[in-house]
């Protein structure tokens, strides 16, 4: 049994909770699509248009299954802030879990942003303040690629567009206190958190999805050193084991980045 477990150590730790099965459901039933073809999809009481079916599974594993998203709060009104909401499985998981949270959901792709209001609208979340621009140092606007489904970004070539921005530090200063700021903004983050670093006073969580592009400098060391310097504690994971590191440089064949790491911030 043991060996068995081994072998197939994350499927038995899927089939282990509720929220495991149902994530090796939606694999079966929908990672084998075609990619990037929007569908609309029901998971427990909510019911998505999707963009991608493989992204949508494995998203609803880490918002869901393993609650990256969960933090505790004696707050009557938490508040969240959302950037890069994408369709909107994040906010319907703060709104299940935070109900009386107040949320602000940031979004760069003008038409991942429609699909995020409409899912909104349908799953009837209110109280959600949507901005449809891209979350940045200033309010000038960025040069943003598509991509492919929840991976669009100012260093994606595909579907290139100048969009709205906003400057996440003017927000920060507004709020006296924000309870979770998750940040999953596809290789913005290293720029927009140098320019909050004297900003995050009043943050007490934050989830930060680090990207590391080729041909682009990495900068893992200076997010965590603006951690370190503003309080916080953090734990740094990644589902992108290899082997042969030092040869294999790149993770499943992907051209655009060699790294991703996921990175969980919070005061004591």
């Amino acid at each position: 049994m043991r060996l068995l477990r081994f072998l197939f150590k994350d499927l038995f730790r899927s089939l282990e909770t509720a929220g495991g099965r149902q994530f090796l459901w939606l694999l079966l039933r929908y990672a084998d699509r075609p990619r990037n073809k929007p569908f609309q999809a029901s998971v427990g009481p909510f019911r998505f248009q999707v963009i991608d079916g493989l992204s949508f599974a494995w998203q609803y594993k880490e918002i869901f299954t393993d609650e990256f998203y969960r933090f505790e709060t004696r707050e009557a009104t938490p508040v969240i802030y959302d950037c890069g909401a994408n369709i909107g499985m994040s906010i319907a998981y703060f709104r299940q879990h935070y109900p009386t949270a107040r949320i602000v959901a940031f979004e760069a792709d003008p038409g991942v942003g429609k699909v995020l209001a409409n899912n909104l609208q349908a799953n009837s979340i209110h109280n959600v303040e949507l901005i449809n621009k891209a979350v940045w140092i200033n309010a000038d606007g960025v040069d943003f690629g598509a991509g492919e489904a929840d991976a669009g970004s100012m260093y994606s070539a595909e579907g290139r567009q100048h969009v709205p921005s906003v400057r996440l530090r003017d927000y920060l200063l507004r709020e006296l206190r924000i309870d979770m700021l998750k940040m999953d903004i596809e290789g913005a983050e290293a720029d927009v958190l140098a320019d909050c670093h004297d900003a995050l006073g009043n943050v007490r969580n934050m989830f930060i999805e680090y990207h590391s592009y080729f041909g682009h400098p990495q900068a893992l060391a200076g997010i965590l050193s603006m951690l370190e310097a503003n309080g916080f504690r953090y734990y740094v994971d990644t589902n992108q084991h290899r082997v042969r590191p030092f040869i294999v440089r790149r993770y499943k064949g992907n051209d655009v980045m060699d790294l991703q790491l996921n990175v969980f911030a919070y005061r004591e």
